[in-house]
């Protein structure tokens, strides 16, 4: 897919919406071989996917193994909106707390207080962290209303050419 391609389908206004949203789907292939989806807070910089861990999670060598990776965003309503990305991990180790980190969880409610306290409990529990960083190289947005998922879409394709020709 060209970048331009990409850029229009991340550009799309629910595209944007789901941007905005805290999870996503981290899908990778563990070490054994096995795939793995998780759930993992993000930030979307613009150009970038930003997710953050810590430093001895289990993801990281098979990312390191094998950095092909799927995300997926989507909504809980029907029509569901859902945003599917692939690309590959790059890992980057930082010292201390990454600001995405912190800005990936400033959306969920908290009082100021609670915030405070939170934040204080992330920074003694970490002493760096890993930013995981995806740039898409492939990007697909169903909404159910333009978009379809390629199966019904050949679907509906057949479909129509039956009535046609009936």
């Amino acid at each position: 897919m060209r970048p331009s391609e990409i850029s229009e389908v991340l550009n799309r206004p629910i595209s944007q919406e789901l941007l905005a949203r805290d999870l996503t789907r981290l899908a990778y292939v563990a070490k054994d071989g096995t795939p793995r989806a998780i759930p993992i807070g993000f930030v979307w910089n613009g150009s970038e996917f930003v997710m953050c861990t810590a430093k001895n999670a289990a993801k990281l060598p098979a990312l390191r193994h094998n950095p092909a990776v799927a995300l997926t965003i989507d909504t809980e309503v029907h029509p569901p909106k859902i945003l599917l990305i692939r690309g590959r991990a790059e890992l980057d180790a930082v010292e201390g707390i990454p600001d995405e980190f912190l800005q990936m969880n400033g959306s969920y409610t908290m009082t100021p207080e609670q915030r405070v306290e939170w934040e204080a409990g992330v920074r003694s529990l970490y002493d760096g962290m890993v930013r995981i960083v995806v740039t898409p190289t492939w990007a697909k947005l169903i909404d159910f209303e333009t978009t379809l998922p390629s199966a019904v879409e050949e679907l509906a394709r057949q479909r129509d050419e039956r009535e046609r020709g009936a």
